[in-house]
């Protein structure tokens, strides 16, 4: 192949790219990034045509991780000054929820720091929680899970469970010391099996190579996840990786891109980092084939106005809501 376009038609044509053709892409891209967008956004309109699902989460447990990403803010092996606190209460998690209903949201995650889920009367209030979520998805992201676990949260109502992989298997010793790459993939494989839809991407700037990158996306397309965060470091002082700084907003957006032709079927989430990494070109993540965005506050760090976010997906002749579709057949889920 020997330009953006045939790319293109071959991912249109549900011809999935391999890893030389991803690596091909992306030297095109160098030198015709609006090309490989305008691309990227025609995959998008047809797989997943012009709504955008919209997520909020509640930081349900803070700091004092055992684990020691060096990218995290919460890790008790850095000093950030994140408040650390245990496990909100049912009550404080369901107004959250409630909140992120109000103001547009689809889905409604519980996040707590730590390597899995914690103590016994965490995971009982937890379950509790869930099942009293009836008004809008209900998601997880607790850390490592065991396939009981996993069976207990789905019985609860759980509906999507989020799990990172952080980074490629090639690069992920450099982040992280404290557990496997083969234990995050065995329990988004545990949420698989457990029928839990699953929420699984990475962190993109922290200091992996394009073929990283690529290396990502093609192990993620092989587990089969439905939602991909594309999350950008927004380097934290007191981390290790806090000397860092955002990538440059075009790369960001090409990073969108690549995935879009890597993960046709995917919802690409575009989380953390928006702001520092794209700036004034925030809107054009959709261009470049998003068509999923985090709302509201992060973890640790605030976020942009929800009111502002509803405006700039109606701008553009978006529509907030959800809408899946399988290769070939647009099917509504």
């Amino acid at each position: 192949m020997n330009n953006i376009r045939q790319f293109e038609e071959a991912v249109l044509s549900c011809s999935p790219l391999d890893g030389r053709d991803a690596a091909r892409l992306v030297e095109l891209s160098e030198a015709e990034p609006w090309e490989l967008f305008h691309s990227a956004n025609r995959i998008r309109e047809r797989f997943k045509g012009k709504t955008i699902s919209l997520c909020s989460i509640v930081n349900a447990r803070s700091g004092a991780c055992s684990e020691d990403c060096a990218f995290c803010s919460q890790s008790a092996g850095h000093k950030t000054g994140v408040p650390a606190y245990g496990l909100l209460s049912a009550e404080k998690m369901l107004d959250a929820a409630r909140a992120a209903a109000a103001s547009g949201s689809d889905c409604f995650g519980i996040v707590t720091s730590g390597k899995g889920p914690g103590s016994e009367k965490d995971i009982s209030t937890i379950r509790e929680t869930i099942r009293s979520i009836d008004f809008v998805e209900a998601c997880a992201s607790l850390g490592t899970l065991t396939p009981q676990d996993a069976a207990g949260l789905r019985a609860a109502g759980l509906a999507r469970y989020h799990h990172n992989l952080e980074t490629a298997r090639s690069f992920f010793p450099e982040i992280c010391t404290t557990h496997s790459y083969d234990s995050r993939v065995a329990t988004v494989k545990a949420a698989k099996a457990a029928g839990l839809a699953t929420c699984c991407g990475g962190i993109f700037g922290l200091g992996e190579s394009w073929a990283q990158r690529i290396e990502m996306a093609i192990e993620l397309r092989g587990l089969g996840v439905e939602s991909v965060p594309i999350n950008f470091l927004n380097p934290v002082p007191g981390t290790r990786l806090g000397h860092l700084k955002p990538l440059p907003a075009l790369e960001g957006l090409r990073i969108i891109a690549l995935y879009r032709f890597l993960l046709p079927d995917s919802d690409l989430k575009v989380a953390g980092g928006r702001a520092p990494c794209l700036g004034d070109l925030q809107s054009w993540m959709f261009y470049a084939g998003a068509n999923s965005l985090m709302i509201g506050h992060y973890l640790t760090t605030p976020g942009r106005s929800v009111q502002d976010d509803l405006k700039m997906i109606r701008d553009l002749g978006l529509v907030p809501g959800r809408r899946g579709s399988a290769c070939g057949e647009g099917k509504e889920s």
